[in-house]
């Protein structure tokens, strides 16, 4: 077959215009052949197959490329002739790599990036696939037809399961591709498949081969290359679901992003920023990434991982939810358990609409999240605390703007906390809070919120040691000395025993008490900045910090207050409170 076939396939013997044999043929009386001497020469490096010139003849073996064909025949011979050469696999030499091939023209049909790149790519990739409710069982649906985020997202799972397929084919032959891009990406017309081409630069494991003296040497070099090509695998998702991608300034923004070694688990984070808001796929992609509890989101960060190591193999993947239709029953890991309450939670607070429901599911959905935390040792919290976090979520309550009149009108803008580590050879850590804000000009809300920006930092430095959240009883103390809301517990000790949940949380009931990384802080500094002078003689500097402290949870004005960390992974974080509130954050990369 040749070097382009699909995987299915590898090509064993490559010619080219630089390619010269001679053939020497015995033939018997009657003319027929009775054995073939046949020497080829190469002067290009890059061909499977090298043979020598004293061989037996093997079975027709054919490789057409360019036009050019070689055929080695063999007949069986009849009397035992002397002259006839036999050939033995040690006179062939396998080597590492194959040649180009075909160079793209492979199936006579476009490349996954052609079809991507049209206008009309979605009714036509469906209409080339013959999606049917046949067709569509193979990735778990049962549903054709339906909106274009479920469209898109049906297409995306088979087109990703295919891909998979393929490249585990590869792997598991001890071969991987190296040059998984869109271009080299093909669906045929006849069995309606992905077909994985251009094999010129795949790559053994195995240099020396698998049984050689340096086996982890070859582990090391099979593990690095099945996560390169896993990489791949990852942008090409990534340029199938969000197809803002496809633009090179952007994709160039994205590969930026994780080659400065940003953790590939704040992408959304990162997209949300870069994406405008009216793109002309309206975001479906993101909505994609969304579904199912985030479940895309997890599948892009673990393909695209920073550490070749924490990579997903093939297999993990085709098992993945994300690429699971809603026929198929898959049981999550705890880790995709506790990103789905981590996204739901996101998701939750974006809607910005904080009537009692709402609270009560965010608190429920953090009270989960502290339960399953997995770093709860200090070395793994000052490992993970150093970054820049958003504040997204407090359970507490604030004022806001609605039923009352302040004294100097105040927008709140973002509000972040920057950890950092003084020292590796202590614990102490420094917070600052930075508070932006905005000072509108006139006593009513004018349209135009435009006005004097500023800035309030507040600076404290930290002691981090281990300790234990202690849940109090209702009837033993009262509801302001207790670090949890009696209410949320008793709702969620109901849910914990339920039959969902009893295989997946380590807890059999409540807890009494949860291990958390302790907070001790020592003086606070707070500084506040304007970005001009402040015209209205019945603003001063003290109305807007009494505003600030009225709008902004107390915890980021008041560091001091901040007694424990309950919650860390990669992208959230959770602080608790003096008063048991929680502060939900997310790693910024702004």
């Amino acid at each position: 077959m040749a070097a382009t076939a699909a995987i299915y396939g590898v090509g064993f013997c490559s010619f080219s215009d630089n390619l010269s044999t001679k053939k020497l043929i015995k033939r018997r009386g009657n003319g027929s052949i009775i054995g073939v001497r046949s020497i080829c020469s190469r002067r290009e490096v890059g061909s499977v197959v090298r043979c020598s010139s004293s061989s037996k003849a093997v079975a027709p073996l054919e490789s057409e490329g360019d036009g050019r064909r070689c055929v080695i025949e063999e007949e069986e011979e009849e009397g035992g002739g002397g002259d006839v050469m036999r050939f033995k696999m040690s006179d062939f030499k396998v080597l590492d790599r194959v040649s180009i091939g075909l160079g793209g023209r492979y199936h006579g049909s476009f490349s996954l990036r052609h079809w991507l790149q049209q206008s009309d790519w979605l009714p036509t990739l469906e209409a080339t696939l013959a999606l049917d409710e046949d067709s569509v069982r193979r990735v778990g649906d049962d549903t054709v037809g339906g909106s274009a985020v479920s469209r898109q997202l049906r297409i995306t799972r088979i087109l990703m399961r295919d891909l998979l397929i393929g490249v585990n084919y590869l792997h598991s032959h001890g071969l991987a591709h190296t040059e998984l891009r869109l271009e080299n990406v093909h669906i045929s017309p006849v069995d309606r498949h992905i077909k994985v081409g251009i094999l010129g630069n795949a790559a053994d494991f195995y240099e020396d081969g698998p049984n050689s003296s340096t086996m982890d040497n070859n582990m090391d070099r099979r593990q690095m290359m099945i996560a390169f090509d896993m990489r791949c695998v990852g942008f090409m998702m990534a340029k199938m679901v969000v197809r803002e991608l496809m633009d090179p300034l952007i994709f160039l923004k994205f590969k930026s992003f994780l080659m400065k070694g940003n953790d590939p688990s704040c992408l959304r984070e990162f997209l949300l920023q870069i994406l405008s808001r009216n793109s002309p796929s309206g975001n479906v992609g993101l909505q994609i990434l969304d579904r199912n509890w985030g479940a895309g989101w997890n599948l892009l960060s673990l393909l695209l991982a920073t550490k070749p190591s924490k990579r997903i193999s093939c297999l993990d993947a085709l098992r993945h939810p994300f690429l699971c239709g809603p026929r198929w029953r898959v049981a999550p890991s705890m880790d995709i358990i506790r990103w789905g309450l981590g996204s739901t939670a996101v998701r939750i607070t974006e809607e910005y609409i904080y009537k009692q429901p709402q609270r009560n599911r965010l608190s429920y959905f953090i009270e989960l999240m502290e339960m399953l935390n997995a770093h709860s040792r200090p070395k793994n919290w000052l490992e993970l605390l150093p970054g820049k976090w958003r504040l997204l979520y407090c359970t507490g309550r604030q004022i806001g703007l609605t039923l009352r009149q302040p004294s100097a009108r105040v927008l709140i803008g973002d509000v972040y906390l920057t950890i950092n580590r003084a020292s590796k050879l202590n614990t102490s850590i420094s917070f600052t809070s930075d508070i932006g804000f905005t000072v509108m000009n006139g006593r009513d809300w004018p349209h135009d919120k435009s006005g004097i920006t500023g800035k309030l930092e507040v600076n404290s430095l930290f002691r981090l040691t281990s300790g234990r959240r202690l849940y109090l009883k209702e009837e033993k103390t009262s509801e302001k000395l207790s670090f949890g809301q009696p209410n949320n517990q008793d709702s969620l000790a109901q849910k914990l025993s339920a039959k969902k949940w009893r295989k997946l949380v380590p807890h059999k009931e409540f807890p009494s008490s949860l291990p958390v990384a302790k907070l001790v802080s020592a003086d606070i500094e707070v500084t506040m900045s304007l970005g001009d002078n402040l015209n209205q003689n019945d603003v001063t500097p003290s109305n807007i910090v009494h505003e600030l402290r009225v709008q902004v949870p107390p915890e980021m004005f008041d560091l001091s207050r901040l007694v424990c960390g309950t919650y860390v992974d990669s992208r959230l974080l959770v602080l608790r409170g003096v008063n048991g509130s929680a502060l939900l954050f997310t790693r910024s990369m702004c």
